[in-house]
């Protein structure tokens, strides 16, 4: 998994009824892109992320078209 600044990062619902969580990925901490990465929520706050397998990354440039 690759993820850029601005780059949205979506952890998908573990159960049914719950929904996907959106973050916006504001700094990536590993090398060439790569985890772990700070995201920051909705509401504002920030926190380090290492994605697992229910992770998926929205790439900026395909988010505009």
């Amino acid at each position: 998994m690759r993820a850029s600044k601005g780059d949205k990062l979506v952890q998908h619902g573990r159960v049914v009824g719950q929904h996907d969580q959106v973050t916006e990925v504001v700094e990536v901490m590993g090398e060439n892109g790569n985890p772990p990465y700070r995201v920051r929520f909705d509401d504002g706050h920030e926190a380090i992320m290492s994605p697992g397998p229910d992770c998926q990354v929205k790439h900026r440039d395909k988010q505009q078209q």
